[in-house]
């Protein structure tokens, strides 16, 4: 007997990764159902988007906005969609760490988590693994390198795994020299060369802040230590990671760089389904696939995002806080490109001793790193 399809919670809705996911889901009606979405503040999308989808549960959280009758208002609307009875997996696109408390609901609550949020394990990652215990959820990577890493290793144990190889593109600063790095401005750190992102992710791309948030996400993902997680250059984004295993064979997962392929996967997994909306892979339109050391010199984040997550407690928590406050002052022309890294040195340094034992203590050493940012640029 055919099961009726899954109920799917998409939090973010209107960002990048909740623009994708709704066609990933209407070319499977079979399969799944969109029962609730939940937005920021962009009332206008939203309700296009209710009207196409025909959700249960609408829920906005800015309430600076008119909404509709019957739309539920308020932080709290994310933590109701991502535990409604109907809801059998929550995607969590919302971008920043303003996605942890739905995360830790769900998976309290039994639902699969396809994440594409990397704060809830940067920031929690030990508090969602002791909820996902708890309730029984499970978290299925969304972001395209992690979920290359779980499509590499598939049945394999972790005892096997040698090291995990995660490609970065380089961002659109990739060949910038030191000094012309000092001079970018807002509109070259938003011109990604191989993905379309929302704007907070591409300057976290431009920065290389983005993979140290992978780094620490597949350290809790798959349990190995941060020494056997590398970070490559691939300007391509064809090879989307790697895993060597303990005998010496590396297995990579490529495809063309789209996010619908991780958002299907993260849906279906262990199971594949066939879908037609991404076009064949084209191995010779795809030559060179290219690899080059990333430059620490010119991206300091990068180094700075790793060592608080081998730091651990609330360093990572810091790190995290202090470059989504420096992101939004340097998209609203407040510092420049490099004053990002600065300010996020700057805050670790400062609170360097900021408890992270609980999920208060995490969400008070978060709001610090970002007055300690706010304050450092204040005029």
């Amino acid at each position: 007997m055919r099961r009726p399809p899954q109920g799917v919670a998409l939090l973010g809705s209107t960002g990048s990764i909740g623009r994708s996911a709704p066609r990933v889901l209407a070319r499977h009606p079979d399969r799944f159902r969109v029962a609730a979405l939940t937005a920021h503040s962009n009332a206008e999308e939203l309700a296009a988007q209710v009207a196409a989808l025909h959700p249960d549960y609408i829920g906005l959280v800015s309430d600076g906005y008119a909404v509709h009758p019957g739309w539920h208002v308020g932080t709290e609307s994310i933590v109701e969609a991502a535990t409604l009875p109907e809801v059998d997996v929550v995607i969590n696109a919302i971008v920043g760490a303003a996605g942890l408390r739905a995360t830790l609901a769900a998976l309290e609550a039994g639902k699969r988590v396809a994440l594409a949020n990397k704060e809830s394990l940067v920031v929690a990652g030990t508090l969602a693994e002791s909820a996902a215990a708890r309730g029984g959820g499970e978290i299925v990577p969304v972001d395209s390198e992690h979920s290359a890493i779980l499509q590499c290793i598939g049945s394999r144990p972790v005892t096997e795994v040698r090291r995990l190889i995660i490609t970065a593109s380089g961002g659109p600063f990739r060949t910038w020299p030191l000094e012309r790095l000092r001079e970018a401005q807002r509109e070259d750190a938003l011109n990604h060369p191989t993905w379309s992102m929302g704007p907070k992710i591409t300057v976290d791309s431009a920065t290389l802040v983005n993979k140290a948030l992978e780094v620490i996400e597949a350290h809790f993902l798959f349990g190995l230590p941060f020494d056997r997680i590398d970070v490559v250059v691939h300007p391509q984004s064809i090879v989307h990671s790697m895993v060597e295993f303990v005998d010496g064979s590396v297995v990579a997962q490529l495809g063309v760089p789209t996010m619908e392929l991780p958002i299907l996967y993260a849906l279906t997994h262990p199971e594949r389904i066939g879908d037609d909306g991404v076009s064949p892979f084209d191995p010779v339109a795809s030559s060179p696939l290219t690899f080059e050391p990333v430059r620490h010199d010119a991206f300091p984040a990068l180094a700075l995002g790793v060592e608080a997550g081998r730091r651990g407690g609330a360093a990572p928590a810091v790190f995290n806080a202090a470059n989504e406050q420096a992101v939004a002052l340097f998209l609203a022309g407040a510092i420049n490109f490099h004053d990002i890294s600065s300010a996020i040195a700057s805050a670790l340094s400062a609170l360097h001793a900021a408890p992270g034992d609980d999920l208060e203590a995490l969400l008070a050493a978060d709001a610090a790193a970002r007055q300690h940012v706010k304050d450092l640029f204040a005029c």
